[in-house]
């Protein structure tokens, strides 16, 4: 939600989206977060407020059903009331006033009572976080149903492991897979858990409920109930850490669904060339470079994702709440939520894309692997001779075999073949052995189905 004052332009996504707002999320959580879908949540608490007050005995039943009945969203001016709102500093009480003239006469007095501007707006806010968590744990699901698919296909495909983007063991892209796939599944259970804890706000002016004399809790239970939300301990208006923790939640996935695009947009560099975005037409070309595919929906979900964890600080920062109302920090969150949600989806939208159809190239992975000579199975080589020389004295004549080998141009199997220290310890067959890179997985292929149990854990908890 964002308001301007009386002579500011109306925001853009007010009118149509900005074309960068369109790149960096999706139209569904666009839609969760836009003015008209906070009015239709606050609205949904005042008709809830209303049947939880009728049903604890505070105010008519006659009333609450009168209230309910106006409180459809197609009723209020929404451009109307962000205006007034830029004025009155909150848009609750536009809408408490709209809503009001529409309420049939005789329950008008009814409308909002006990409750504040703040248990609207944040009840509100609750029902949209709630409607974003859902949305963002569909696409990590799909992320990771894209993951556990490659994680099986390619457990027996070789490929250089990099460290500090240099070759350091085999592994199988099997296993990378799987390492995005343990990422997105503990994204799915994190934000499972955020939703969990979204709670409804109900204090009142100052969080005493004294305006419902002894009824308050038992409304607030009842409120909670009626909207499937969690009833708090407390009313927790300047008190920020629920929102925080959900902001938190999603720098976190942000950071891991960067984590995944990076190592595809790594992956697809021409050097590398062992993985490419699914081709379409129009995609990934250059307005000058005709040979050009790059990796658009890598790219994208990179700057999504930068954009989010720029969000976040702001999120945490509105924690600092003065007394019993924040000044400044709660109408921070307003801009910064949406903003949030909106790039986080972008994120996980392009990483979605980004995987649907993904094109692997075993071969590729295998040249790159060998490209090197052998060197990189320079720690297997250490582990053979180890039980004959000692690991310090075999991890020293490995390298000296590495130096010779780059020296020469050769492979690491030839200058350990030439030096008759590797010949005493190792007849030429356990030589081969130790330098097969299909023989020095170590773990991978349990360490794959442990991500793939993790992952049917969270896909069908049920079932497990």
């Amino acid at each position: 939600m964002r308001m301007r004052g009386r002579r500011a332009p109306p925001h853009p996504r007010q009118q149509e989206p900005m074309e960068a707002d369109e790149f960096f999320t999706t139209p569904a959580m666009a839609a969760a977060f836009s003015p008209a879908a906070r009015v239709a949540r606050m609205l949904e608490f005042e008709a809830a407020l209303a049947r939880a007050e009728a049903g604890a005995g505070v105010i008519p039943a006659e009333a609450a059903a009168a209230i309910g009945a106006a409180c459809r969203p197609e009723l209020l001016d929404v451009a109307a009331l962000y205006r007034e709102a830029a004025l009155a500093g909150t848009p609750a009480i536009p809408l408490v006033r709209m809503l009001t003239a529409r309420v049939a006469e005789g329950a008008r007095g009814y409308v909002h009572w006990g409750a504040t501007s703040q248990d609207a707006i944040d009840t509100a806010l609750a029902l949209q976080l709630r409607a974003g968590l859902d949305l963002l744990i569909t696409d990590l699901l799909a992320i990771a149903d894209a993951c556990a698919a490659l994680a099986e296909r390619h457990r027996r495909t070789l490929m250089a492991g990099r460290t500090l983007l240099q070759h350091a063991l085999p592994i199988t892209f099997g296993l990378k897979a799987a390492r995005w796939l343990a990422l997105a599944t503990r994204q799915v259970a994190e934000l499972r858990a955020r939703r969990g804890q979204l709670a409804i706000q109900l204090g009142g002016a100052a969080g005493t409920l004294a305006a419902l004399g002894d009824r308050g809790l038992d409304v607030a239970d009842r409120l909670a109930a009626e909207l499937g939300l969690a009833a708090p301990d407390l009313p927790w208006h300047a008190e920020r850490d629920r929102v925080a923790a959900v902001a938190a939640a999603l720098g976190v996935a942000a950071g891991a669904l960067a984590k995944i695009a990076g190592d595809l947009a790594l992956l697809a560099q021409s050097e590398v060339a062992e993985v490419a975005e699914a081709a379409a037409p129009g995609k990934g070309g250059s307005s000058a470079l005709p040979q050009k595919r790059n990796p658009v929906d890598a790219t994208a979900a990179l700057a999504a994702a930068r954009l989010a964890l720029g969000v976040v600080p702001v999120i945490l920062a509105a924690q600092a709440g003065e007394h019993e109302r924040a000044v400044g920090g709660w109408q921070a969150e307003w801009a910064g939520l949406p903003d949030l949600f909106r790039y986080t989806a972008g994120a996980a939208a392009h990483v979605r894309g980004a995987l649907d159809g993904l094109h692997v190239d075993p071969a590729r992975m295998r040249a790159n692997l060998d490209a090197g000579g052998g060197l990189i199975m320079a720690e297997a080589l250490t582990m053979a001779l180890a039980p004959a020389l000692g690991r310090p004295a075999a991890q020293s004549l490995a390298g000296e075999l590495c130096a010779r080998a780059l020296a020469a141009g050769g492979t690491l199997r030839a200058a350990a073949l030439a030096d008759d220290r590797v010949r005493a310890a190792l007849g030429p067959a356990a030589l081969d052995r130790a330098l097969d890179p299909s023989a020095y997985l170590g773990s991978a292929d349990a360490l794959i189905d442990r991500a793939l149990a993790g992952y049917r854990a969270i896909r069908d908890p049920i079932a497990q």
